[in-house]
């Protein structure tokens, strides 16, 4: 009779820890954004829950998603958006040298032309 009462009390205790674990294990995406003062932590709580009901399906993007952002760098692209940049302004210093080298050998050219014209001529 107790090991009856033992078992059903075990089977309760085992069905109340599922339960919770499941619920804690799902808001630790949550966790995560709220501590990195995540942009996105009410969707990504009800998301939380969301996934409870898609058996687990979008939980890993939900983690990569609370894990890409922090609060000193937010997404990471102003890095990127620099490097850019300074392409940009090296791009712009390259075809200003190329129209200055093309303006010197129009010059050049044309002086040669002078000079091959001013030597036909000494010739006659």
């Amino acid at each position: 009779m107790f090991l009856d009462y033992f078992a059903l009390g075990l089977l309760v205790f085992v069905a109340l820890v599922i339960f919770y674990g499941i619920i804690v294990i799902h808001d630790i995406p949550f966790e995560i954004a709220k501590e990195r003062d995540h942009p996105h932590q009410d969707a990504i709580h009800v998301a939380g829950w969301v996934s409870l009901f898609t058996l687990h399906a979008i939980w890993p993007f939900l983690w990569i998603w609370a894990t890409l952002w922090r609060k000193e760098r937010g997404w990471g692209f102003h890095k990127l958006e620099e490097e850019q940049h300074d392409l940009h302004h090296r791009l712009e210093k390259l075809v200003d040298q190329v129209s200055n080298m093309e303006q010197e050998i129009r010059y050049l050219k044309s002086k040669q032309v002078v000079q091959q014209a001013q030597a036909v001529e000494e010739e006659k």
